[in-house]
């Protein structure tokens, strides 16, 4: 799909994300590159007096009895935020770069969990802020670290307000990333 023969990307876009990457990414052994900061890596602490704390359930309550109430899901959210940009359920899963067949699974099953991607290629398409982002996100069990260049560079462009898929998939193929809207 992208070839390096292709339109080659902007070089001080590159060098932009390769900076953010720098200042922002966490490296193995602890520390933070640019800043070279140390992260302190700490052992669990007990509470004050020593004891562990520990949250326990009564002898007589079954889990099938306790009434969870469940947050909003990954697919009621993605739905909400379609119709709150006032787009159309086709406009929005072609913008992410989706296939209908699995648009209709996350539209058919609300327990459906897409890959990081696919919910990264949703955020851009609604042209969601960096924290709309992260609620996403967490709807579908994820997050965005400070430990992946994935990560960051998608995290550089939402920050930017710059929600072109195909400059952002362009820019993941630079860094040998996977892209978004493909898995």
């Amino acid at each position: 799909m992208f070839g390096r023969k292709e339109k080659k990307i902007n070089s001080r876009l590159i060098a932009d994300i390769k900076k953010y990457i720098s200042e922002n990414l966490i490296e193995e052994g602890g520390f933070v590159c640019g800043s070279q900061a140390k992260v302190k890596r700490r052992a669990a602490e007990k509470p004050a007096g020593g004891i562990e704390c520990c949250m326990s359930l009564p002898e007589s309550a079954a889990l099938e009895k306790i009434d969870f109430e469940l947050d909003e899901s990954f697919s009621e959210m993605l739905f909400r935020k379609i119709d709150e940009k006032g787009m159309t359920d086709v406009e929005c899963y072609k913008k992410a770069g989706i296939d209908r067949k699995l648009f209709s699974k996350i539209r058919s099953n609300p327990e459906y969990r897409p890959s990081k991607p696919t919910v990264l290629a949703f955020a851009v398409a609604l042209r969601l802020s960096l924290e709309e982002t992260r609620s996403l996100l967490e709807k579908a069990g994820y997050a965005l670290s400070h430990s992946y260049r994935f990560d960051l560079i998608i995290e550089y462009f939402i920050k930017n307000g710059r929600y072109d898929i195909f400059e952002i998939n362009e820019t993941l193929f630079e860094f040998d990333q996977q892209l978004l809207g493909t898995a």
